[in-house]
Order: C-alpha cells, then sequence, then structure tokens
C-alpha cells in the first residue's frame, strides 16, 4: 500500500466520523421532538459503517494484497427501539389516556457516542499527520 492510498483511508474515516458526529448532533437536537413532519416523535437516527470499496482498476491491482478503499456511512437507519411514554395530559400530542410519545434518545447513550467518535476521529487525524511526516521525510531523502 502507497502512502497515497494510507492518507485516503485516514480521510475516509475522517469523513465518515464526522458525518456520524452531525448524527449525533441532530438527535441530540430533536431529544424533546414530539412531532416531526413525517407524524410521530423524532426517531433516534444510526449510521451504518460499510467497507468503501475500490475502483476496479485499484482492486485488480491490489487484489493479492487484500487492501480496502477505507470506510463510509453506508446508510442512516432509524432506531427501532420503543419510544418513550410520558404521561402529560395537557401536552398537545397526547393520547386519549394522556401519554405523549417521546423520542427514543437516551442523553448519556449519546454522550458516550460522541465520546467513542471523537476518540476514531482523533485516531484517524494521527494516523494522517504521522503519513504525512513519512512523506515529507521519503522527500528529504532525495
Amino acid at each position: 500500500m502507497g502512502l497515497d492510498q494510507a492518507m485516503d483511508i485516514s480521510v475516509s474515516g475522517i469523513n465518515a466520523t464526522k458525518t456520524h458526529m452531525e448524527i449525533i448532533s441532530s438527535n441530540l437536537a430533536n431529544i424533546n421532538t414530539t412531532r416531526t413532519a413525517q407524524g410521530g416523535p423524532y426517531r433516534r437516527k444510526i449510521p451504518v459503517y460499510s467497507e468503501k470499496p475500490l475502483e476496479f482498476s485499484e482492486a485488480l491491482n491490489n487484489a493479492e494484497k487484500k487492501i480496502s478503499g477505507g470506510v463510509e456511512i453506508r446508510e442512516i437507519m432509524e432506531d427501532q427501539t420503543p419510544l418513550q411514554k410520558v404521561y402529560n395530559p395537557g401536552h398537545p400530542d397526547a393520547d386519549s389516556d394522556g401519554f405523549v410519545s417521546q423520542p427514543n434518545i437516551s442523553m448519556s447513550k449519546e454522550m458516550v457516542d460522541m465520546v467513542y467518535v471523537s476518540q476514531l476521529y482523533g485516531a484517524n487525524i494521527t494516523v494522517y499527520n504521522a503519513t504525512k511526516r513519512m512523506q515529507q521525510e521519503t522527500l528529504s531523502l532525495q
């Protein structure tokens, strides 16, 4: 694997974790949203990571080396865990029994995810910078 490809893989990880942070931010911003444009409360969003495919020519050249093209977020799914029910008969979105369906978002879970994703982001930045240093040192040898 060349240094350019190592940098590309790090960049793909940086971009994927940036998108994941945006999803976490959206979840936190909608923690109290009981009515969306689609109707019903907001549902927590979850990113699905996958291996980023290489271009055909790259894949052919690297078939024996088993080198991947990095990582990407393939899709963003809605968390299907049950919604929270809160008794609040005066709320405009309350059902006939006085319960309001709240989003299935846990502040603590989102914060744990945020710490984890920030660590992933930092690791990808570290790899990128180390690769950049190796490239610079290689150029200075010539």
